[in-house]
């Protein structure tokens, strides 16, 4: 075979051609909200994307007509580079499609709706949406920053910036959306959730008329500089995608990858363009929610990065029934070989195809793809240009043209003015091209890694770092960050030297390595001899160094311990142990953590973030607000660690002890009373209606807090599946066994179907009102009125609804259900009493909230001793934050903490079995409770593991265990 040339174009015919932009360099703006011409890019196509003309508030004779379809601007198939790439197969199902890039009814976006229910918005639906907001930026031609999230209105808001002809600085929300603003100073910004807030009528700085987008290279904490795309950048990529991805208009892509990350973009630019629709989530893909709405939307489209692929092997991907998926694509960085071979394989067993594509910012998105047929036979190979491209190879180093160039970086204000710096785009990557005419990326040539799809300008890192006084140097670890001390360093500093390096390049602690000189079989780090340190030899040594050991939830930083805890890939500094979803059941292990780190448990720890913990794990106090401040002002909690010292012992220091959780300690202490009472090992009531304040008390703390509505609702469903899942597996199966249950029992109904007479049917009283009160919660805070009113009256609408329940109690209210102390109507109060104690803000409303306890709670069951032990459960959990407890006794307390809904469920059945032998049932509840807890919660992920081990080893492939389903 010929040896191959070292350029690989698509034919020059092919190139679209460039359009005229509609107003001059000296214009000012443009865009029809303006009155002067935009380029049909945006005028035509609401941002590039729609195929629907907007015109808003302009007469009819100053606004352009719209061009021709999109679909009519696709430019046809290349010719093969090679000359042996086969064009990918027509699906059969494109010959019935009617519907066009311009068709107003065709599907655009699905998402979840703030009910939960699963809404679909046509084009003409979305144009509409586009149009409104388009309205709200009407002006000259502007800068808008755009925080891009996977919501319909950071969506909204991006196709409305470029609608309205504004250049766009798309990046993530949160602390990066700040620091991009404070350095470029945007004219507009429309949030996460699409609202819109102008900072001025005319732009800071000049704008050159070719500049649609603004995106940064390496993440919120890499080099500063901006990659400048034009209109027909974003144009010609979305086309050239669409092209070899033979998109089709029934496609449905969901959006597994940030939108403000020039991959996950560039899939929402492609599907939109040639009329096809997105989903838009931004659940992992390790969620189980993510893939029942995959199923339920019919996703054709998937896209990943190395890192996305690591997560579908935890979520059991190769198992999956996906009957619509059709396309895989990955990108981002360099997948192993072994790799694409096992989804190559898997693809084809399960009828979808794998696309391995190569790809910078720099060039929009896309510079060269792998047809799917060659995975297999070259899976080390990045393929061919994309259409319109061509690919040189220079001194062994990637150089990539065509129209998807960039025009070049932006450092300072006055680069947003320039137009055109750049025509062939050095990649900085290693290249070859193989036998068979495929391009191969064979390494770096510039000091940039890529981490999880995340690129890190090595050189900046290294520079901030040592200018902090940290003497290391940084390679390419491939999937991490190595740090190369110069000397030795103490095993004891290398967790905070990880997790400084992982702050300023932008990356999970996880994914920073640091080596000292000792690790390399070095005495010190190797010199080149001009005296330049040796790179290179650096690089290979940490390649060959052995594998660190996976963290693990009782090591590493405070980041890594949140996100073995709470199963996530990555945890932010800016993240808190809300915002990342926690609930009571996994608030256990967390509070356990956070009291072992700092040697104490500070008040309202649950809504500090992760860097203001590890503040005052450091000792740095003065940086933050003081740290009851912080606390009192999110969650009105008591200020600073419980008595203002950290004391570790009492007794003279005889008996070590640690701070817990009040609620902690309540939950284990109320879950052994009532299975002792239940055993009549001894009989002391009371404590299953506190354990129902402490629901309350939860609900608030981690499901209301200042999340959007939509994220609320999420939640607040996602407590009730929690609660209800493992009582219903108990009760089902018993009935199964027994037959002793009723229906009402089964279906958690018993409160309102149930007979008046206490029996078995009236054991899970306590789900029933959790769960009840909890739906009630949700369809409250699903509505926008009642959303609003909870959050401008935190304490007010607890109390309210907890008025309406005693009301029930008392007898007052008369509906058709059974009136028992275990009715779920008539102890809802008490679930609402927990809710207006976790908001009560300050002493004035703890005591409003124990006046209103001491006289309700202290007379609910007519028997004082009863009402004595839940009323001061419920006082414990208003006015003590933490309680010092036996250090020796916290892992007890810990596991029955943590398995108390699972204890309370099974118990009863056990106790049936052993009814004999109290004091033998009473452990035996206990223990199974804690076995079905320990099943439940890490039994599926292991199983999952497991089983995707197994699918996707190689003896598993020859054996046929990867097959269809």
């Amino acid at each position: 075979m010929p040896v191959p040339p070292t350029a690989r174009p698509t034919p020059a015919a092919t190139l679209p051609t460039p359009r005229t932009q509609g107003n001059s360099a000296g214009s000012g703006g443009h865009g029809i909200l303006s009155g002067r011409s935009a380029p049909d890019f945006a005028v035509g196509d609401l941002g590039g994307w729609l195929g629907t003309p907007v015109r808003v508030g302009t007469p009819a004779d100053a606004v352009p007509a719209p061009p021709a379809d999109l679909a009519d601007a696709v430019p046809a198939p290349p010719a093969d580079p090679a000359g042996a790439v086969a064009a990918r197969p027509a699906d059969p199902a494109d010959a019935a499609v009617s519907t066009s890039p311009a068709d107003p009814s065709a599907p655009a976006v699905h998402h979840r709706a703030a009910d939960g229910s699963l809404e679909t918005l046509t084009r003409g639906d979305l144009a509409d949406r586009v149009h409104a907001t388009a309205r709200l930026l009407a002006g000259a031609r502007r800068l808008v920053h755009v925080h891009g999230s996977q919501t319909l209105g950071s969506l909204v808001g991006y196709l409305a910036a470029h609608a309205a002809g504004h250049a766009v600085l798309l990046s993530p929300p949160g602390s990066p959306a700040a620091a991009l603003a404070a350095t470029w100073d945007p004219d507009v910004t429309v949030d996460a959730e699409g609202a819109v807030e102008v900072h001025r009528e005319h732009p800071a700085r000049a704008l050159h008329p070719d500049l649609a987008l603004l995106l940064s290279t390496s993440g919120s904490s890499g080099s500063p500089r901006l990659v400048r795309l034009s209109w027909d950048n974003l144009r010609s990529n979305a086309t050239a995608i669409a092209d070899y991805l033979a998109i089709r208009p029934t496609d449905r892509a969901v959006t597994s990858l940030p939108l403000h990350y020039c991959y996950g973009l560039s899939v929402v630019h492609s599907h939109l363009l040639v009329g096809a629709s997105v989903v838009l989530t931004d659940l992992s893909v390790a969620d189980d929610c993510f893939w029942r709405l995959a199923r339920d939307t019919g996703v054709t489209t998937l896209s990943g990065v190395p890192h996305t692929f690591e997560l579908l092997d935890r979520a059991g991907f190769a198992a999956m029934d996906l009957p619509h998926l059709r396309t895989v694509t990955q990108a981002g960085g360099r997948l192993d070989p072994d790799r694409v071979v096992q989804l190559a394989t898997l693809g084809r067993r399960r009828g979808w195809d794998l696309f391995v594509m190569y790809g910078q910012t720099e060039a929009t998105a896309r510079m060269a793809y792998l047809p799917p047929d060659l995975a297999l036979e070259h899976p080390d190979a990045v393929g061919v240009p994309v259409p319109g491209g061509r690919v040189d190879v220079v001194d062994g180093e990637i150089v990539y043209s065509g129209p998807n160039v960039m025009l070049g970086y932006a450092t300072t204000g006055s680069d947003l003015a320039l137009g055109r710096t750049v025509d062939r785009l050095h990649t900085g990557d290693l290249g070859r091209w193989n036998a068979a005419g495929l391009l191969e990326v064979t390494g770096r040539r510039s000091r940039v890694a890529k981490v999880l799809g995340h690129r890190v300008d090595l050189d900046h890192v290294e520079r901030t770092l040592r200018a902090e006084g940290c003497d290391v140097r940084c390679v390419d670890g491939g999937e991490s960050l190595v740090l190369c001390a110069a000397g030795t360093t103490d095993p004891g500093d290398r967790p905070r030297l990880a997790d400084r390096a992982s702050r300023r390049a932008g990356i999970p602690t996880r994914c920073v390595r640091v080596l000292a000189p000792g690790d390399l079989g070095l005495d010190s780090l190797p010199h080149l001899p001009t005296g330049k340190v040796d790179y290179a030899t650096l690089t290979g040594l940490a390649a060959s160094a052995p594998p660190p050991e996976e963290p693990s939830a009782a090591s590493g930083t405070l980041r890594e311990r949140y996100a073995a805890l709470l199963g996530l890939a990555a945890v932010a500094p800016e993240d808190s142990f809300t915002s990342l979803g926690g609930d009571s059941l996994s608030y256990v292990e967390v509070s356990l953590h956070v009291e072992e780190r700092l040697g104490y448990l500070p008040a309202g720890w649950h809504v500090l973030t992760v860097a203001e913990l590890e503040a005052l794990e450091a000792g740095a106090v003065a940086a933050l607000p003081d740290a009851g401040d912080v606390a009192g002002a999110r969650d009105g909690s008591a200020a600073g660690p419980v008595g203002g010292v950290r004391r570790r012992a009492w007794f003279g220091g005889r008996l070590p002890t640690r701070s817990v959780e009040t609620s902690v300690v309540l939950r284990a202490v109320a879950i052994l009373l009532i299975v002792g009472t239940h055993a009549h090992v001894f009989r002391l009531q009371g404590t299953a209606h506190a354990l129902l304040v402490l629901v309350g008390w939860n609900l608030a703390r981690f499901r209301l807090g200042e999340a959007p509505r939509a994220e609320r609702v999420r939640g607040l469903l996602i407590a009730v599946r929690r609660i209800a899942a493992p009582a219903l597996v108990v009760v089902a199966g018993a009935h199964l066994l027994t037959g002793q249950y009723a229906w009402s029992t089964m279906a958690l109904l018993n409160w309102a179907f149930g007979e008046e007479r206490l029996g078995p049917e009236w054991r899970f009283w306590f789900i029933e009102a959790a769960v009840l009160v909890l739906l009630a919660v949700t369809a409250v805070v699903a509505t926008p009125w009642g959303d609003r009113l909870e959050r401008r009256h935190p304490l007010g609408v607890p109390l309210g609804l907890a008025a309406v329940g005693m009301a029930w109690w008392q007898g007052w209210l008369f509906p058709p259900v059974p009136h028992m102390q275990g009715s779920a109507l008539v102890v809802s109060w008490l679930f609402c009493l927990g809710w207006a104690a976790a908001k009560a803000r300050g002493q004035a409303q703890r005591l409003l909230v124990t006046a209103v306890a001491v006289p309700t709670i202290g007379t609910f069951s007519g028997n004082p001793r009863r009402d004595l032990l839940t009323l001061t459960a419920a006082l414990l959990v208003i006015w003590v934050p933490t309680l010092r407890v036996p250090r020796a006794v916290v892992p007890a307390l810990h596991v029955l903490a943590a398995s108390s809904l699972f204890v309370y469920v099974l118990h009863w059945q056990v106790l049936q079995a052993m009814r004999s032998t109290p004091w033998l049932g009473y452990v035996a509840g206990l223990v199974a409770g804690v076995a079905y807890w320990w099943v439940w919660t890490r039994g599926p992920g292991l199983v999952r593991a497991s089983r995707t081990r197994r699918l996707e080893s190689p003896d598993a492939a020859q054996a046929g265990l990867l097959r269809v389903e």
